[in-house]
């Protein structure tokens, strides 16, 4: 199994801590990249955390929990190549795969208990990309990213 990171701040702390549990108890090496207790943090460090751990290629996938788990989609999906997607059910975390190759999943703590966290997470990671068309649409949102990036860095169209 691939490697999988995970971060939280102090509101997605506890279900963290559960998410964890459940990833080593079916096989999946997990680089937990904080808070290590509930002390009050910026979930944004988190974030940032998560987002670079991905971009660098540390890891493909990784999941971030806050309390409701908006400011962490904020976050995340601040960086050119991340698909964050916020999941509260089941539904969306297979939707979100199939249609959208998701690379982090986002979800709130204080919103979702420890048993539909788990069955989101599973369903999250056994599901595949099914590109064809959807393809086509992530293609469109990478060229979104490449011209923000130039943009940024001063280059021309």
């Amino acid at each position: 199994m691939e490697k999988i990171a995970i971060a939280s701040d102090h509101g997605g702390f506890e279900l963290k801590v559960s998410v964890i549990a459940s990833l080593l108890n079916k096989g999946w090496e997990v680089d937990d990249l904080g808070p290590a207790n509930t002390d009050s943090v910026d979930y944004p460090d988190y974030g940032i955390k998560l987002a670079e751990s991905i971009l660098d290629k540390k890891v493909e996938r990784g999941i971030v929990i806050c309390g409701t788990g908006v400011g962490m989609s904020i976050v995340v999906n601040r960086f050119p190549g991340i698909r964050g997607t916020l999941c509260s059910d089941v539904y969306t975390a297979k939707m979100c795969r199939e249609h959208n190759d998701s690379n982090i999943l986002i979800m709130g703590g204080r919103v979702i208990g420890e048993g539909l966290a788990s069955e989101i997470v599973d369903t999250w990671l056994n599901t595949p990309f099914e590109g064809g068309r959807h393809q086509r649409r992530l293609d469109k949102i990478n060229e979104i990213d490449a011209h923000l990036k130039s943009k940024s860095s001063g280059e021309t169209r």
